[in-house]
């Protein structure tokens, strides 16, 4: 039997997480949803000025608004300064995270120098190894591994087979999504005598509080010092974070990023999908980089950095990529002409 959806009054929303309540207060919610595809019992949101001419044609039972929309519908509504994030709060309040029974479950294995804190949960096929510490109410899915002397803070949750190497930290709060990889060996070689020889990769993970790691995302050890995830960081889903990255506070990374070994990057950065960040290089706070974008330089300045090229028709593209090849004769031919253009009216005069 499917469990009664409950339900809120735009009041008991309002009260709980603050704006300004315009309408009947009484309207109940059971859920979010898009303008487009919201019912009665939806609450809707128009998170930019540009989405307000729809709310003509909504169904919902309710809408969140911006200031500058306060007058453009005659539905009940919550006005407040952001309506993307207050949908977020929202949202979260509507759906909190379903939370696993706390207890080991029988066919996990737990090494008796482990301590589990009060509330946590181990799922089935969880393998706890040797003094790692678990704090009040975390929750390790089913399948996942923690190594030796690993620490995992109160309330953080590792979904099913997550892997977190020995010694790593992570924090309070944290959410380590299926697959995710944690604290395996950077990519550190030295040739030698026309052979590779693997260099030891002795440091660990570092995990702040209230940060997030999407699924079959890999975060290498340090080679010598740490690598550091800052608090509040939010790592998309297969992204590749090499060894003795610093990534600072409430940074957020889309997927398939790549981040090369020693890289520095700010707080408060925001790195699309596919970007690549070469090793050894420092990212200054406050700085967007666009999807596809490839940095080979340090960056000193707050600002948004892209490179990538514009997609257009193949044959198009063709025509340009063989342009470019070409880039450098042609300015040479452009100084060229412009010297001899100088000289011409040297002579003139």
């Amino acid at each position: 039997m499917s469990r009664k959806t409950r339900t809120y009054t735009l009041r008991e929303i309002v009260k709980r997480l603050g704006g300004e309540l315009v309408g009947d207060p009484r309207v109940r919610v059971s859920q979010v949803a898009t303008l487009e595809s919201a019912r009665p019992e939806h609450l809707a949101f128009a998170a930019h000025g540009k989405y307000l001419r729809q709310l003509a044609n909504t169904a919902a039972g309710a809408v969140i608004v911006g200031r500058a929309g306060r007058g453009a519908t005659g539905l009940p509504r919550i006005v407040c300064d952001d309506p993307y994030a207050y949908f977020a709060r929202v949202s979260a309040f509507l759906n909190p995270r379903p939370r696993a029974r706390s207890g080991v479950h029988p066919a996990a294995r737990v090494a008796r120098s482990a301590r589990v804190g009060g509330g946590a949960s181990v799922g089935a096929f969880a393998v706890i190894e040797d003094n790692v510490r678990l704090g009040p109410n975390c929750s390790i899915g089913a399948g996942c591994y923690l190594g030796a002397n690993v620490s995992v803070g109160a309330g953080s949750e590792l979904y099913p087979n997550v892997v977190v190497y020995h010694d790593c930290v992570i924090g309070e709060r944290a959410v380590l999504h299926a697959g995710a990889v944690i604290g395996a060996d950077g990519f550190g070689i030295a040739m030698h005598e026309g052979r590779w020889l693997k260099i030891p990769q002795i440091g660990r993970v570092v995990i702040g509080d209230d940060v997030e790691i999407g699924a079959n995302t890999t975060v290498d050890r340090g080679a010598l010092d740490d690598t550091v995830i800052e608090d509040g960081v939010k790592l998309d889903n297969q992204i590749q974070v090499g060894h003795n990255v610093r990534i600072g506070a409430h940074t957020a990374i889309a997927g398939c990023a790549g981040i090369a070994g020693s890289a520095r990057i700010g707080r408060y950065c925001r790195i699309g999908g596919g970007a690549i960040i070469l090793g050894h290089l420092t990212i200054a706070d406050h700085v967007d980089i666009s999807a596809a974008t490839l940095i080979t330089k340090s960056i000193g300045k707050p600002g948004t950095y892209t490179s990538a090229y514009p997609f257009e028709a193949h044959r198009n593209w063709l025509k340009n990529a063989a342009h470019l090849r070409k880039l450098d004769e042609l300015v040479r031919a452009v100084r060229k002409l412009g010297r001899g253009a100088r000289q011409r009216e040297g002579k003139k005069s």
